[in-house]
């Protein structure tokens, strides 16, 4: 009978895979809650709106709750919730100060009475969990000295020589025992289960157990094996990998506490078994490969934006509209981070670190250039606050050209100046455009009244230079030249033509002149001194100051003095020439004459400046 009896060894294999799967659950340390809370820092958000006493509430029930009904994620997510706003109120009591005037390096962030009793129920939340850790290393303890001490007895069954009725209700007890004596150590969970599973094979085979017993159990064991392979078997189909390999877990336990089968099916009946555990622990260890891909994705994506966010050219930014802009790009990079998932642990607080100080560098500078810029503003508006009295002195003036090259300065200056505020700049800018459209409104309205003046002026000149073109040839040449003489005076009597036939009926008058000056001989330099009286006239009727005379008539001095010392040179060089010498008599000949045209200038220029003194008197 000893030899048709069996051993479970292939399934000591499946223990083998088994220790490869089941991991123990450690608790978590005071640290590591720290890191999974600032891993969570930038995504997590309350599902409602809280307040710190609110949390200090929940915290409170949590705590005094028995610690096997409470979650360590509740507690960290009401402690992460309450530094969330904690956070939010110190920004923003810190804005205050600032816009108060503070400095930033004096900003103390105040004692809040709330944040003391969070510690506290953090802190006895935590001793109540040591001691629910330590209560159950202790019962794992325990159960594990139990199981030992069962196998001691199950041990001595294998020995024993007593009834066999007897021996297998002691072996069915110990059985029991085993299954209700559940948590130990997860150091020695498989090599305990192989010692149990030793002796209980070598019960079966050592007691020689008759084949009824025997092929009952290894029925009912077969069918219980059977169903815990089809319910492995059907997780293949469970959408959440996760949750599939945790149950898978549970079903491993499970079959490690039913007996064995028969031998000639324990071996397939294990490999199908394993097969389908494989499939569940390779869909397991997949996922979180992804997982880890994904987050090394996210942490590409998230260095991306900081970079860009880095690379921001601040000196490209001189106006209000590109920092605007900017502004707007950096918003929807921080919410396209939002959109990102967490990065690897070992990398997710310093990628979210770099991310804060990148956005809190930007809108600092922001903060700084909006501040100059409100200063600039104000000075800005002071400038054409300045501008606008100065037009609305001038808007009634009626010495139309100086004060329209006034206006017109003015204007040119007005756009050099920036912008003002938005409530000032439509008032102020109002205000300008109101004195100067004032001023070219009377300008225009006196314009319109002197175009009929200019028009008929236009008209007694084109008479003027029908007269001058019609000048009697048969006259005596000093009546002729006088009568010419006269016609000019009268001219320069005539006002302003409209200024688009300004040029047009001046070439006409010069034209008729110089035709009858030609025809009468006169010489270039009477020519010449007429033109130069014309002008002369012309400044002092057109309004100028006896100041433009004055200068005048000193270029006029110095021009002459210039002539004077160079007409004295030549006079000097021409005692030298030796008219015997070769080429000599040519050169005596060329300084006589630039001599001669010499003193003909001078003499002309002499008569200029009687012609300014008379004006002057």
């Amino acid at each position: 009978m000893k030899d048709t009896l069996e051993t479970n060894l292939p399934e000591e294999t499946g223990n083998l895979e088994e220790s490869k799967i089941q991991q123990p659950i450690k608790e978590t340390t005071g640290n590591e809650v720290e890191a999974e809370q600032a891993d969570s820092v930038e995504t997590s958000e309350a599902p409602v709106k809280q307040t710190k006493e609110g949390i200090i509430e929940q915290l409170e029930q949590l705590v005094e709750a028995p610690i096997e009904t409470t979650s360590r994620t509740d507690v960290e997510a009401l402690k992460q919730n309450y530094y969330k706003i904690r956070r939010a109120e110190i920004e923003e009591m810190k804005k205050e100060f600032l816009a108060n005037g503070g400095e930033e390096k004096d900003f103390i962030i105040p004692i809040d009475e709330t944040e003391e009793r969070l510690k506290q129920l953090l802190s006895s939340y935590k001793e109540k969990k040591a001691i629910a850790v330590a209560e159950d290393e202790k019962e794992k303890a325990t159960n594990y000295a139990i199981k030992l001490q069962l196998i001691d007895q199950l041990k001595a069954l294998t020995e024993s020589q007593d009834d066999f009725n007897k021996r297998y209700n002691a072996f069915k007890e110990i059985q029991q025992k085993w299954k209700e004596t559940r948590n130990i150590p997860q150091e020695h969970v498989n090599t305990l289960w192989k010692t149990y599973q030793m002796y209980s094979e070598q019960f079966y085979d050592i007691i020689k157990i008759n084949n009824q017993f025997r092929d009952y159990d290894f029925k009912k064991n077969l069918e219980l094996k059977t169903a815990l392979c089809e319910t492995v078997e059907k997780l293949e189909t469970e959408p959440d990998p996760v949750s599939a390999f945790h149950q898978l877990q549970k079903l491993h336990q499970q079959w490690r506490e039913i007996g064995p089968v028969a031998k000639e099916l324990r071996e397939d009946l294990w490999n199908r078994f394993k097969t389908a555990s494989t499939i569940i622990n390779k869909r397991h260890q997949e996922h979180f490969e992804q997982l880890k891909q994904k987050e090394e994705e996210n942490l590409a994506a998230k260095t991306a934006i900081c970079e860009q966010i880095e690379a921001i050219d601040y000196d490209a930014l001189k106006s209000f509209k590109d920092w605007d802009k900017k502004s707007k790009e950096v918003i929807a990079l921080q919410e396209k981070w939002k959109t990102i998932g967490f990065a690897p642990k070992k990398y997710n607080i310093k990628i979210f670190e770099r991310f804060r100080t990148d956005c809190d560098l930007f809108f600092e500078k922001k903060g700084t250039y909006y501040k100059v810029l409100k200063s600039e503003m104000e000075a800005n508006l002071e400038k054409k606050k300045a501008l606008c009295e100065k037009a609305e002195a001038l808007k009634d003036s009626t010495d139309w050209k100086e004060t329209t090259e006034k206006m017109i300065a003015l204007q040119k200056e007005w756009k050099t100046i920036g912008a003002v505020t938005r409530k000032y700049s439509d008032s102020i800018w109002k205000r300008f455009i109101t004195a100067c459209d004032y001023f070219f409104d009377q300008k225009n309205k006196m314009n319109s009244s002197q175009k009929s003046v200019e028009l008929s002026n236009l008209a007694d000149k084109k008479e003027l230079i029908n007269k001058i073109k019609n000048l009697d040839p048969n006259l005596e040449y000093d009546e002729a030249l006088e009568t010419l003489h006269e016609y000019i005076a009268e001219w320069n009597k005539i006002g302003f033509v409209p200024f688009k036939d300004k040029d047009k009926i001046y070439k006409a008058y010069h034209e008729a002149v110089n035709k009858q000056f030609d025809r009468l001989n006169v010489s270039r330099n009477d020519r010449r001194l007429q033109s130069f009286r014309e002008n002369i006239n012309e400044m002092t009727s057109g309004g100028y100051s006896k100041g433009r005379l004055f200068s005048e008539r000193d270029k006029l001095m110095r021009t002459y003095e210039k002539m004077k010392n160079e007409l004295q040179t030549y006079e000097n060089n021409i005692g030298f020439l030796n008219i015997s010498s070769k080429g000599g008599n040519g050169l005596l000949k060329e300084l006589e004459r630039k001599i001669e045209q010499l003193k003909e200038d001078m003499a002309l220029i002499v008569k200029k400046i009687e012609t300014i003194d008379q004006n002057l008197d």
